[in-house]
Formats: structure tokens, C-alpha cells, sequence
């Protein structure tokens, strides 16, 4: 495959650097979408510009960004407001109240675009989707690195790479100084107000920057791209880790991956069957959620994988608590070793061979003949297992009102998850 990645500055420079910061911005802001638990909101305002877009054009006859702005920074605090009206008054969940408002404004947006006046200009439903990348042609572009240096180079940049870059600037100085203030917000809104933190007024600031980056990224990129940004980068990011500021970090990387992998692969995995290039937007959404579908599956935190194998090792470590419990009852009785048909009528739920092997594997137990013994190290690791879980059953009938010949379920699994004696 990589002998038909191609890779020309002229015509592949530009789209690919465009692609690349639209999703570097959507994700960026998409962290603390994520994080107040409005990644949909950012969907809804990705979707709901469209028609500010297009009356902002019918009323200034132009498409100039700052028109565009204003009227997509409009149209996004208007989505903000009717979702809250919705949900109040149609008492409705957020989501449902997103899905309601941005559905209808989408549906505006394409049919104001498919009315004469807008036909008459270049913005259609497919610029709105797809972006339009292509454009973004560098004609006379150098051939090595000192002519990508010089100062013509500056003079070629397209609009839309630069409005991009600008929205970059603006949305990394915007969540470097208000860090802190974005992060209280972010996870305790309540507590940040009270410490006098406008969390309101950050959370209308986030929503002024993503219908900014929502506008800045329309025209080259679509808003397929956009929303998937919106959500993807930081996702990936929240399953791998669990800290604020590497989060951010992780999402920014993944953004560029998607940007730079997403767009080579458009050209190169079709070509690589002998067929033509993809678009550039879907294959970069698509890397994005497959970037995503990757995290789940192997995050080392958060993953199925993880999850897995997680659960069987409690499981393990359940089965051969339960066999040195029973040992350590049985000795209590009088009886300092049980055969291995015994134990498995009294733990039939359990793998007894599989628990067995693992306890003489530590030192635990040892087995001759059939039948299984505690050792001198097993007795200690016994006895305090079962102290654990009687000091559990005392608890639960004493503290917790639970009739005596109910609590021995709940205090085995208190015993196995808690691994600690209750705190009187």
C-alpha cells in the first residue's frame, strides 16, 4: 500500500493541511463538549449553522467570514436557547430536545440553499457536507523545501487554510488561559459558580468558539467532518486516559492523525484495489471512528480487552479465596484436609482444579492423593479471609439491619470487592 501513496505539494499541501486543523480545532473544543456531558450539543450546533449561514449571505450579499460568523454565532446561540425551551417547556430529555432542534434548523439550512436566491451563489448541499477541499489547489507550487520557506509561500496560503489556522490560534489561547476556570466548569458547574467562576457565561464562550470553528471549517472540509471532530478526537482521548490535561494532548494527536492518515488513505486504499480516490472528509470520519472503535476495544483503562481480563482475574482470585475459606472452616471442624470431590460439591460454582493449581502454585495449599491441605502460609491467608468476611456479617447485621441468615452472600461479595474489614 505504500507504494501508491502519492503525496504532491500542489495539489495535496493545502486540502491535507486544511483537513488537518479543521480537525486539530473541532477536537480541541470537543474535550469540554465531552466532559459537561454536550458532545450532542456539538452535533446540534454543527448541524443548526447551516441556516444562519445562508441568511447571513441573503442579508449581506457576500461570504465574507466575518458575515458568516456572525450569522452561524447566531444561529448556534439560537440552537442553544431553543434547546433549552425545549426541554423546559416540552419536558423532554437533552437529547431529545438536540435531536429535535437541530434536525428541524438542518432542515431550514438545505431548504433555504435550495431556493432560487441560493442557487445563484456557490453554496450547495454537497459544499455544506463534503467541503471542498479539491479547490485548495497550490498552482506554482515549489519543488523543494527552500521554496516552501520563502515568503511567496505566505502569499499562496488559501482563505480557508488561514481563517483555520486563526481558529486554532484563538481556541488554543482560549483554553490555555481559562484552563482552570474550563475545568472546575466543566465537571462541577454548581461549585464553580459558587466560587465565582461565571460557568455560564464560559459555557456561551465554548458555544460562540464551536460555531466559529463550525463556520471556519464548512467550506473546506463539510460538516460530516466537523461533527465527527466534534466528538471523535476527544472520545478516543477519555479512553486512554483519565487526566484533564493529557486528555487535551492525546485528543490534539489523535486529530492529527485523522487529519494526515484519513487524508493519504483516501488516495492511497482505493488506488491500492484499483479504483479511484475517495473523498477526503469521509475517509478522515472514518479513520476517526475507527480510532474510536480501536479505543474501546484495547484501552488499557477503559478497554473490552481490559475489561475482560480484568473480571477473570477477580474471578480467579474469588475461586481461591473460596477454596481456602472452605479449608479453613473444614480445619475449624476438625477436619484438616478435604478431597477434591468434597470440594467440589461445596463449591460447585467455582473451577476447583483451576483454584487448586493456582494455590499450590503460590504456596498456598498442597495437594497428595486426591485430597488438599492448607500450608502454614495458606492458614494465615485463610484465617484472614474468613475474619474478613464474618467482620462483614457482623456489620451487616448490626449496622446494616440485615437478618443474620441473609447476610452471607453480600458479605462474600463485600469481602472479595472491598478486599478490606469494615469501618465502624
Amino acid at each position: 500500500m505504500l507504494a501508491v501513496i502519492e503525496f504532491d505539494v500542489g495539489l495535496d499541501l493545502f486540502p491535507m493541511l486544511a483537513a488537518t486543523l479543521a480537525a486539530v480545532v473541532c477536537g480541541l473544543l470537543g474535550n469540554f463538549l465531552l466532559l459537561q456531558r454536550q458532545a450532542l450539543m456539538g452535533d446540534a450546533i454543527g448541524h443548526s449553522v447551516l441556516p444562519g449561514l445562508v441568511i447571513a449571505f441573503l442579508l449581506a450579499g457576500t461570504r465574507s467570514p466575518l458575515a458568516m460568523f456572525v450569522g452561524a454565532a447566531v444561529a448556534g446561540m439560537a440552537t442553544v436557547l431553543l434547546v433549552e425551551l425545549v426541554k423546559r417547556f416540552g419536558r423532554v430529555e437533552p437529547g431529545a430536545a438536540m435531536g429535535v432542534v437541530f434536525s428541524v434548523m438542518f432542515a431550514l439550512g438545505v431548504l433555504l440553499i435550495e431556493q432560487a436566491a441560493a442557487r445563484q451563489v456557490d453554496l450547495d448541499a454537497d459544499c455544506v457536507l463534503y467541503g471542498q477541499l479539491e479547490t485548495l489547489v497550490w498552482f506554482g507550487a515549489p519543488e523543494n523545501l527552500d521554496g516552501l520557506l520563502r515568503w511567496s509561500t505566505l502569499t499562496a496560503v488559501p482563505r480557508q487554510v488561514l481563517v483555520l489556522a486563526s481558529m486554532l490560534l484563538a481556541a488554543g489561547i482560549f483554553t490555555i488561559l481559562l484552563f482552570k476556570e474550563l475545568r472546575l466548569s466543566a465537571f462541577d458547574p454548581g461549585f464553580a459558580t459558587s466560587q465565582g467562576f461565571a460557568a455560564r457565561g464560559l459555557g456561551l464562550a465554548l458555544m460562540v468558539l464551536v460555531a466559529a470553528a463550525t463556520v471556519a471549517s464548512f467550506e473546506a472540509v463539510g460538516s460530516i467532518l466537523v461533527i465527527a471532530m466534534l466528538v471523535c478526537p476527544a472520545a478516543t482521548a477519555r479512553l486512554l486516559t483519565d487526566r484533564l490535561a493529557s486528555q487535551i494532548l492525546v485528543s490534539v494527536a489523535v486529530a492529527v492523525a485523522t487529519g494526515v492518515v484519513g487524508y493519504l488513505a483516501a488516495t492511497a486504499v482505493p488506488a491500492f484495489f484499483g479504483r479511484d480516490s475517495v473523498n477526503a472528509a469521509g475517509s478522515m470520519t472514518l479513520v476517526a471512528g475507527g480510532l474510536v472503535a480501536l479505543a474501546i476495544v484495547a484501552s488499557p483503562n477503559h478497554g473490552v480487552v481490559t475489561q475482560v481480563l480484568r473480571r477473570r482475574r477477580l474471578a480467579a482470585r474469588v475461586a481461591t479465596d473460596d477454596l481456602l475459606a472452605a479449608l479453613h472452616r473444614a480445619a475449624e471442624q476438625g477436619l484438616d484436609r478435604l478431597a477434591c470431590e468434597r470440594l467440589t460439591k461445596m463449591l460447585p460454582k467455582r473451577s476447583i482444579s483451576g483454584a487448586v493449581d493456582r494455590a499450590i502454585r503460590s504456596g498456598l495449599v498442597e495437594r497428595k492423593r486426591g485430597v488438599v491441605r492448607l500450608t502454614a502460609t495458606g492458614r494465615i491467608a485463610a484465617a484472614a479471609i474468613v475474619d474478613r468476611h464474618r467482620s462483614w456479617e457482623r456489620y451487616l447485621v448490626e449496622e446494616a439491619g440485615f437478618a443474620p441468615d441473609h447476610v452471607h452472600d453480600p458479605a462474600e461479595r463485600l469481602e472479595h470487592l472491598s478486599g478490606t474489614t469494615p469501618d465502624r
